[in-house]
């Protein structure tokens, strides 16, 4: 399954990114590429969450 990741820069450096198909799933990362593979995770770790509920 694919998932929109909105990538944003970040106050204090970096970037964070939000998924809004996935409300509370959020991550972040020094540069874009570091975001977006900390997504990825944060992707699977919310839908195993939602799956043991």
């Amino acid at each position: 399954m694919e998932y929109t990741v909105l990538i944003h820069p970040a106050e204090e450096g970096g970037f964070w990114a939000e998924v809004p198909e996935l409300p509370g799933c959020y991550s972040q990362g020094d540069t874009i590429q570091d975001a977006l593979s900390n997504s990825r995770e944060a992707i699977e770790a919310h839908l195993m969450a939602l799956k043991e509920e």
